[in-house]
């Protein structure tokens, strides 16, 4: 492909881009596409010689666009928000076009600058301690993964970095029942093992975690001979969207000597409104912080925003230098390749940029307040309605609830609602997904896609009610 017929393409595939994102709602909002249909549909072997692009657009369009599933749409409201936006979209356009590998600052000290300084802007706009140093992940799921094995070479002195676990204490990690399966695959590969992840049950109410019973917890570790590592605590739960109590848990981990990491990926994003401080209360305490502006910042997925208080211990933990790596800049700039697990690294800094300088900060106050706004509207409607119940407190963005119909026992509700839920999918006009609340079969609405307005969550509820009758 040429130069010139590159240019042409692209005009041709943003053209469509911008039909896309003006017809988006016209499309079923989750793929009709059958287990295998779309593997049938492509040849067994690639093609020998090139192909033409027309050939190629077409076969995405009639082939792979059936088998989307449209997280843009406005009447998205299932699993989180993996939110884009027109900035985050031209921003991923420039970056594949430079494709910069940016690893160190040598490989481009534009990436590693504008990462620092965007970093800098969410920790002191979001109200984090000023000590915290920000570096930008793929997801939570790795920062998670940082933030224990950080946390496990500091308790062990650096020696498992350098000897394994071999004669090394059981250490422990500790966390809610509600937190994101993502932990218990972090402390696998992290090498704790999965018996000594220790989950809490939570309050009864708010299915936050229940700080007595993690120092209760902790204590019969210590009596038991083995070592506390880390707590995960939650800001926002992927279940029911709980925030745990930082400050009381803080507490403990500062009486134990024990690391606090925060998971925020969800509902970080709320800490730019000053009346949500009160999420961080305790904030002294943590050690790590992480929040995904890929889910609620309306900036494209990969973008995970990680926060440390002790720099240098994750750079100690992460750090290889070999050769062909050494420069004449280092301990001058940020290198980032030390301050994670991948040695290669895009340019996400970016899209962020390009996002905030957009909407500014009270562009994205206005529009998270909008989305926390329709999940306050749609839980007062079930609150209202005789045959719905909430399942969950409603603090954000996400509202669990269920059908529930006089005369039905627990099991028979779980049915009617996994009922519910399938049919309202299948109509291709929303699509929603569910939870489990002490064994409650629960729908699931995030009120939060970039676009959604209240007309959307309306005409949500207004099928919801009416769909009902058809089980």
């Amino acid at each position: 492909m040429t130069n010139d017929e590159f240019t042409s393409r692209a005009h041709q595939l943003v053209d469509w881009m911008g039909k896309y994102l003006r017809n988006v709602e016209q499309y079923p909002v989750k793929s009709t596409s059958k287990p295998g249909e779309i593997f049938s549909s492509l040849p067994a072997m690639p093609p020998l010689e090139g192909e033409d692009f027309d050939d190629i657009f077409r076969d995405f369009k009639e082939i792979i666009m059936p088998g989307i599933t449209h997280w843009q749409s406005p009447d998205f409201f299932a699993y989180f928000p993996a939110n884009s936006s027109p900035p985050s979209i031209l921003a991923e356009m420039l970056t594949a076009t430079l494709g910069a590998q940016c690893m160190i600052w040598e490989t481009s000290p534009a990436a590693a600058e504008l990462e620092e300084r965007v970093m800098n802007w969410l920790r002191d706009s979001m109200g984090l301690p000023r000590e915290f140093e920000g570096v930008i992940q793929d997801t939570a799921s790795t920062a998670g993964l940082a933030a224990m094995l950080t946390a496990r070479e500091k308790i062990s002195g650096d020696k498992i970095n350098e000897e394994g676990f071999s004669g090394q204490p059981v250490y422990r990690v500790y966390a809610s029942t509600q937190t994101h399966s993502s932990i218990e695959k972090d402390v696998k590969i992290a090498g704790f093992g999965r018996r000594n992840l220790v989950k809490i049950n939570v309050d009864e109410k708010d299915f936050s975690l229940d700080p007595v019973k993690l120092e209760k917890a902790v204590k019969e570790d210590i009596e038991k001979g083995y070592v506390p590592c880390c707590v995960i605590a939650t800001v926002g739960t992927t279940g029911t969207v709980a925030i745990d109590p930082l400050k009381e848990i803080g507490e403990i981990c500062s009486k134990y000597n024990i690391w606090l990491h925060v998971d925020a990926a969800l509902a970080g994003t709320a800490l730019l409104l000053p009346e949500y401080s009160w999420m961080i209360e305790g904030k002294e305490y943590i050690d790590s912080f992480v929040f995904n502006p890929h889910k609620w910042m309306f900036t494209n997925f990969d973008c995970s925003a990680y926060f440390v208080r002790d720099a240098g211990r994750l750079i100690r933990t992460f750090e290889i230098l070999p050769e062909y790596l050494k420069t004449r800049t280092r301990g001058e700039v940020n290198d980032y390749r030390d301050w994670g697990i991948p040695l290669g690294r895009r340019f996400r800094a970016l899209k962020l940029w390009f996002v905030i300088r957009s909407y500014g900060l009270e562009g994205l106050r206005e529009k998270i307040r909008d989305h926390i706004s329709y999940a306050s509207w749609l839980a007062g409607q079930v609150n209202k309605h005789p045959e719905f119940e909430l399942l969950a407190p409603v603090s954000l963005n996400t509202v669990c609830f269920r059908f529930r119909p006089k005369g039905k026992n627990e099991d028979e509700l779980n049915v009617i609602n996994e009922k519910l839920n399938h049919l309202l999918n299948d109509t291709g006009s929303i699509y929603l997904t569910h939870t489990k609340i002490n064994g409650k079969y629960s729908l699931r609405m995030v009120t939060s896609q970039t676009n959604v307005k209240l007309d959307n969550v309306k005409k949500a509820w207004s099928l919801i009610t009416t769909m009902k009758d058809d089980l």
